[in-house]
């Protein structure tokens, strides 16, 4: 795909079933993608699986892509926050699952083969933690819109939902951060007063993503 391409030139040829300009679209946007359901469900492998079923549902929805409008992005990202609540779901299936079975055998320590994911497992925990904290429809609208990077009107097209819905749920999200953001983590002082506030809670948690954007 030509970054010079216009947006209904690729969503005419995405529409018609052009496996080309579908592979294009994926090498595009597939770690936005996984990035966005690692975000929402916290676990590598279930954000791996949920990015190959938001692009198996777009190529099967194709034909739902509407004529005209500007990057598909928004479209795979609404897909791809459907498929991460339902990987959630599966997996609080699957842990009530696990507290009925006995506890595993010890196995032997990798500690040396693991040590390089530790930094990147803590903050993933980090940034999984803030968002379980935030109601469902606030906790996918920042993660599209302070992680993912869209606007008001691609987080709106993305959710299915109005604009000023998605603007109420920023602001009510961000304002959740804040209060979350000024009690210190157990073990760390807290910060001197002033040390925290909405942007600078909010350019923290943006930091995070960035982070887990460029691992």
């Amino acid at each position: 795909m030509s970054p010079t391409e216009p947006a209904e030139s690729l969503r005419a040829r995405i529409r018609s079933g052009d496996r080309a300009a579908f592979a294009d679209l994926y090498d595009r946007h597939a770690r936005a993608v996984y990035n966005h359901a690692l975000r929402l469900t916290g676990n590598w492998s279930d954000a791996e699986e949920a990015m190959s079923e938001t692009f198996l549902a777009a190529w099967r929805t194709r034909e739902s892509v509407e004529p005209e409008g500007g990057s598909l992005k928004p479209w795979l990202l609404g897909i791809a926050t459907n498929k991460a609540h339902n990987a959630n779901r599966g997996l609080r299936r699957r842990l009530a699952f696990l507290a009925r079975s006995p506890e595993p055998r010890q196995v032997e320590d990798f500690a040396d083969e693991t040590a390089g994911r530790i930094d990147d497992a803590r903050r993933l925990a980090m940034v999984h933690d803030a968002l379980c904290r935030l109601r469902r429809q606030d906790r996918e609208v920042i993660a599209l819109c302070v992680a993912a990077g869209l606007d008001y009107r691609q987080a709106a097209e993305a959710l299915g939902v109005p604009v000023g819905t998605v603007r109420s749920r920023l602001s009510r999200a961000r304002a959740r951060l804040a209060r979350n953001s000024s009690a210190p983590p157990p073990g760390r002082k807290a910060e001197p007063p002033g040390a925290h506030g909405e942007m600078e809670s909010e350019a923290a948690f943006a930091a995070l993503f960035l982070q887990e954007e460029t691992r």
